[in-house]
């Protein structure tokens, strides 16, 4: 029964391989062309034959293996968020506290002034800034006088986001500058002319240096509208485990977004006898990124070079780090890999290996002088909180090979030390170093 159910080959419906000469005759002109070089594609080259993507080599931002010291108050957790994103690990440690002064005396008599006599100009520096002063009106039932009262005069935004403040709240602004910058705004200023003329500004929560005075050797009577204040933090803790940090080499970069901020960490550091090892750190080992020119000020009085976005946001800040960084890691070739060695972790041949401390602190003592042997003594030295015993070197070390996960990159050179296993080409590169 079922040799009768069951057809033979030559019984079976004749069925036409799709490609078949047969079938191949059946396409239209315009499909064969198409057809035609289907079938001339190599098999590697199918879309459907592509071989899987390569996920032995995990993704990592530019920032992976860094540490990066964020002093913000105020969008700290923005600023970690777009750095946590590109690889950086983290540590915030805000350099300083905003105190609004919704009930301060100061700025109450500063509006109630304005309110009895109307200004002729009005400098909005922050965007927080205006808004609080508006807001902080709002409570003592004049923010309407307030408003009217700055819809009559000639109102100047320092950047952007004031402009956006302002406009928010029905205003309209004469005029920004575009470097969002005080220095503009004091040039417009005087080659208006400000004599006898009264002009509100509002501080952010520093002295504007010499730009009141400037206003006021020119003839401006000027009155400071004190939005909030810039205070210590409530825990100092965080901040001397970063300028700790700093001084140990623990971190690659320190971010500023304000000058207060700047001024405050230089502040506690001379406060804990450390400004003299903390301007070395920076001038040398540890990059001071800032987000304008104005927040590098209090850095630049101490003889600190930063490095600056060009728009001054936190987006670009990040950016610059992710030039900057990755460009100062050192790069060798070592024992057939290319070795990049970052803050707390190295990248052998794109595949990124964390170090821990003490690893970290033998191998930048080997890449000194790349390829010479350093003695056990000297790796001694090296390695954090170290007693007598060469011991503890070996167990570094061994560490150190694991977490690398190619041994073959250190070599041991008996009775004499260690040395990284440079390739020959290198080798005679940095030998005649």
């Amino acid at each position: 029964m079922y040799e009768e159910q069951r057809q033979r080959p030559e019984q079976r419906p004749e069925r036409r391989p799709e490609h078949s000469p047969e079938r191949r005759s059946e396409l239209s002109p315009e499909q064969r062309p198409e057809q035609q070089r289907s079938e001339q594609q190599r098999p590697e080259q199918r879309p459907q034959e592509r071989p899987e993507p390569r996920t032995d080599r995990p993704d990592h931002g530019p920032l992976a293996g860094f540490t990066v010291g964020v002093t913000a108050a105020r969008r700290a957790d923005e600023l970690g968020a777009l750095l946590q994103r590109r690889g950086a690990v983290v540590m915030h440690a805000p350099a300083l506290r905003i105190v609004p002064l919704s009930d301060d005396s100061e700025l109450l008599a500063a509006t109630k002034q304005l309110l009895h006599e109307a200004p002729d100009i009005v400098v909005a520096t922050t965007a927080i800034g205006f808004r609080g002063w508006v807001e902080a009106a709002d409570g003592w039932g004049l923010g309407g006088d307030l408003l009217d009262t700055l819809r009559g005069v000639e109102l100047l935004a320092r950047g952007p986001k004031v402009k956006g403040s302002i406009r928010a709240q029905g205003l309209t602004e004469e005029w920004s500058p575009s470097s969002e910058s005080m220095a503009e705004v004091l040039d417009r200023l005087l080659e208006e002319g400000v004599e006898g003329r009264r002009i509100a500004v509002q501080l952010h929560g520093e002295p504007l240096p010499g730009f009141v005075e400037s206003l006021r050797a020119a003839g401006a009577d000027v009155v400071g509208v004190p939005v909030y204040r810039w205070m210590p933090p409530e825990d100092i803790a965080p901040v001397d485990r970063l300028l700790d940090a700093t001084v140990t080499r623990g971190v690659d970069a320190l971010t500023f977004t304000s000058a207060p901020a700047a001024a405050s960490l230089l502040g506690r550091a001379e406060d804990r006898g450390l400004l003299p090892e903390l301007l070395a750190a920076l001038n040398h080992d540890v990059l001071p990124a800032c987000v304008g020119p104005v927040t590098a000020l209090p850095l630049q009085a101490r003889g600190i070079d930063t490095v600056q976005p060009e728009r001054f946001r936190l987006g670009p800040l990040v950016q610059v780090l992710c030039q900057e960084l990755p460009s100062r890691a050192r790069t060798l070739p070592i024992a057939g890999h290319r070795v990049e060695i970052r803050g707390h972790a190295v990248l052998v041949d794109d595949m990124l290996r964390p170090v821990p401390p003490a690893g970290m602190s033998l191998l930048r003592a080997l890449t000194r002088r790349p390829g010479w042997v350093v003695a056990r003594a000297e790796l001694l030295r090296a390695l954090p909180g170290a007693g007598k015993d060469e011991h503890a070197v070996e167990t570094a070390m061994a560490r150190l090979r694991t977490a690398l996960g190619a041994p073959k990159l250190i070599q041991t050179v008996v009775k004499r030390g260690y040395r990284l296993a440079l390739d020959p080409v290198a080798d005679s590169k940095y030998g005649d170093d």
